[in-house]
């Protein structure tokens, strides 16, 4: 049994993510931003319980198709990372809000479990690439990251714009800035291409988070009231219509077929 589950996760088939391109970067950026405002809004909506249960349901049903295909899809993967960035939202709140952990803390215990995640992968991969996910055990890997990068860049937007008093307009810029300065570096220098891409993917969250917290949410809260409902539904076309940009042209994919 252990060598038939060893030979199927270490089983190669065909490359199930996407190619690191400019609209890469800007559908990811959209999805968090989607994924803070649209968890927002359904949460002080609806009953939170009902919501967080039914997010926790469509994270699993994309993350499970996003599995089953045995090839990269733009719809599929988007999919799978919008729910990761709606339901990661909400179980972020629930640490803090229900659970009542500081920001702090769950930013220090996501950081030492991305680091973990990131340990065994190499220890047992001996790699950290995005360009070599084509086993099922790599793909695992690189799920748990991206959830768990999910999950520690909420924690730190929230902690910068309210433990620290940056607010959500200032928490943008500076994880804007970050987002951008690894980038830099790496078209500089060229070397270890996959600390820079997952720093910069970690930055993401709390960068495309926060202007969504600032234009959706109230005054009082340190926005400028346009709406969390309004915010998710304009980011949510612009997702559709970029992922439809990428299943047409296949851009994002280094071997057409």
């Amino acid at each position: 049994m252990k060598d038939i589950l060893c030979a199927f996760l270490t089983k190669q088939s065909a490359r199930k993510v996407p190619e690191i391109i400019l609209l890469f970067w800007i559908i990811k950026l959209l999805t968090t931003s989607m994924g803070e405002a649209t968890s927002d809004y359904l949460v002080h909506t609806f009953d939170p319980v009902i919501v967080v249960i039914i997010g926790f349901i469509g994270f699993l049903i994309t993350i499970s198709l996003q599995f089953y295909v045995k090839k990269y899809f733009a719809w599929v993967y988007w999919l799978a990372v919008t729910m990761v960035a709606i339901f990661g939202t909400m179980a972020a709140d629930v640490v803090h809000i229900v659970l009542g952990v500081p920001y702090l803390y769950s930013t220090i215990f996501f950081a030492i479990s991305l680091t973990i995640i990131f340990a065994l992968w190499y220890k047992i991969e001996h790699t950290l690439s995005i360009h070599s996910i084509f086993t099922p055990r790599r793909e695992l890997f690189y799920w748990l990251t991206v959830v768990t990068t999910f999950a520690l860049g909420t924690a730190a937007g929230d902690m910068t714009a309210v433990t620290l008093n940056l607010g959500y307009l200032n928490s943008g810029i500076l994880f804007g800035i970050l987002f951008f300065l690894p980038l830099v570096i790496f078209k500089l220098t060229n070397k270890t291409e996959a600390f820079y891409f997952w720093f910069a993917y970690v930055m993401t969250r709390p960068f495309g988070a926060s202007f969504a917290d600032f234009f959706g949410r109230t005054s009082d809260l340190g926005g400028i009231g346009f709406g969390t409902g309004k915010v998710s539904i304009i980011l949510t076309i612009l997702i559709i219509l970029a992922v439809a940009y990428l299943t047409k042209t296949k851009k994002d994919i280094k071997n057409k077929s």
